[in-house]
């Protein structure tokens, strides 16, 4: 039975008004409704599914493919890849990728066959293509393209295929039929946008509709982040212009990026994703109402996000619990070592509830360890548990449960000679500007607490998210029988870094070594 664990964020509820026996069930939900890390989404409805991608840039296996019938219940059923092994970096040698590696995926569907393009950001600086017939089956890495940055694919009526992209101005550049290259003598062109106003302008995302263009960015930050709608009947522009989202919600300020998707009874929606403290960057979904030709977003396009919208498709909300299930994604840190990791179930995305790690290679402290296994918090109250058998640890061992990001509240059992202790620290990386090399660590440590060999068999280990507005705490507990738990230290205050991770913060399970290798535990998830 997969696990699953529970977001009360997304209430499913029927509506209390009376339905006609052949009407679509009507549900709300409410925003944001997916309150964890899920930046730079697209989205598109092949039928009677919904696909979705978002950004997980150092993880692996990476570019997550959610699949959903209604946009409550996901799950996700690929990833694009399992690695990338461009440079050593994805290794953690030689420097990391953190903050970097995929980049805003964009996903379209096209006669038969679903398409992925995304810029590796980090060198060669290449965008990469990915093709299946269907996502749950995974994908193939198809060509290699120049980089694109935040870019969006687009197929359009006569089968000619086009890449816009940007981060100041916006350019289209066309492909070869085959998405191989860059169509010789195809066009290549700055777009002209009317109306564009100073700032950055990113997060392309391209519809057809009635005949006319709409290329979706964002602009900021003078402006204040805003979503953009540009139409044209020629592909070429020139586009004018007009704003769809301008909003605030929730506390939170920086709202805007993304796309729309046209529902199964024809009703459109916006996604769009929200910057909110340390949880990450979350996504937020407003009606799309089609106002003069315009994508306007919110409630008669107020363009506000809304608290709860109404969902005008087939959902079996009614049957299922009070609050939505999506399963738990699980990703490592960097490139993985395969001959280091052995699971209940063969399959290291979707490892079960137990996981066998050993050492092969030395670290010197969770940022540059290996086999970290990662996996999301969410808002607005999140917890979740661990229990590491510590008996085969070797001298000098860490092994834990972190709050995980560039700055962590980390949670360790250490090996320290003949006996182990339970450390809490706070610890925070510095990386350089080029290559995101490790240049230090500050780790202060909070409370230790000494254990003896007797109880290193089970111990467990537990972090409690509180995500509501003004707070991102995360709060450390620690049991030795999975009943009685204890506090350890205060308080820690979650951040989100963009100069460094440039992701919300994660659980993360992890084991290394600093003085030898050959150490072993045993993880229930």
């Amino acid at each position: 039975m997969k696990k699953l664990f529970l977001i009360g964020f997304m209430l499913c509820a029927m509506m209390a008004s009376a339905q006609t026996v052949d009407s679509a069930p009507k549900v709300q939900v409410k925003n944001p409704f997916m309150w964890t890390d899920t930046p730079d989404p697209d989205i598109i409805r092949v039928g009677d599914y919904y696909y979705l991608v978002t950004t997980t840039m150092h993880l692996f296996p990476g570019g997550p493919i959610m699949r959903s019938t209604d946009l409550v219940h996901w799950e996700t059923v690929s990833y694009l890849f399992d690695e990338i092994k461009d440079t050593p970096r994805y290794d953690l040698q030689e420097g990391t990728v953190y903050g970097r590696g995929q980049w805003a995926t964009s996903l379209r569907y096209h006669k038969g066959t679903f398409w992925a393009l995304f810029v590796a950001n980090d060198d060669p600086h290449k965008s990469m293509v990915f093709k299946t017939d269907d996502p749950a089956k995974g994908w193939k890495l198809h060509s290699r393209l120049p980089a694109y940055h935040d870019s969006s694919l687009f197929f359009d009526d006569d089968d000619r295929v086009y890449v816009f992209s940007g981060s100041g101005d916006i350019k289209l550049v066309e492909l070869n039929a085959d998405l191989t290259a860059e169509k010789e003598g195809g066009i290549r062109k700055t777009l002209e946008l009317r109306g564009k106003p100073q700032g950055l302008h990113e997060g392309s995302r391209v519809i057809k509709h009635d005949g006319m263009y709409y290329l979706l960015c964002i602009s900021w930050p003078s402006t204040g982040r805003q979503e953009i709608a540009y139409r044209s009947k020629n592909i070429e522009g020139p586009y004018d212009s007009k704003v769809i989202l301008k909003s605030d919600f929730g506390g939170f300020p920086l709202a805007g990026q993304g796309t729309i998707v046209d529902g199964k009874h024809g009703e459109w929606y916006g996604v769009m994703f929200q910057d909110r403290g340390g949880v990450g960057r979350v996504l937020t979904i407003e009606p799309c109402s089609w106002i003069d030709g315009w994508p306007m977003l919110g409630t008669r396009g107020d363009i506000k996000i809304p608290e709860t919208v109404t969902l005008d498709g087939d959902c079996e909300c009614h049957k299922t619990p009070l609050y939505a299930v999506i399963e738990k994604d699980y990703q490592w840190n960097h490139n993985y070592i395969k001959e280091d990791i052995v699971t209940e179930t063969g399959n290291l995305a979707k490892p079960g509830k137990t996981i066998s790690l050993k050492t092969s290679v030395l670290a010197k402290n969770i940022f540059d360890a290996r086999n970290t296994l990662t996996w999301r918090t969410w808002g607005p109250f999140c917890s979740d548990t661990i229990c590491i058998d510590a008996r085969k640890m070797k001298d000098g061992d860490c092994a834990g449960f972190a709050a995980f990001n560039g700055d962590s509240g980390v949670l360790t059992v250490k090996r320290e000679g003949n006996g182990f202790a339970l450390v809490l620290s706070e610890e925070s990386v510095q990386l350089s500007n080029n290559t995101k090399a490790i240049t230090g660590v500050e780790a202060k440590e909070v409370e230790r607490v000494k254990l003896s060999k007797s109880k290193v068999g089970k111990i467990y280990l537990r972090i409690d998210g509180d995500f509501n507005p003004g707070r991102d705490i995360a709060t450390f507990y620690y049991s030795l029988d999975g009943k009685n738990y204890m506090q350890m230290g205060g308080e820690y205050k979650m951040r989100f870094d963009f100069m460094r991770f440039f992701m919300g913060t994660r659980y993360a399970a992890f084991f290394y070594p600093t003085k030898q290798t050959g150490g072993q535990i045993v993880i229930n998830l």
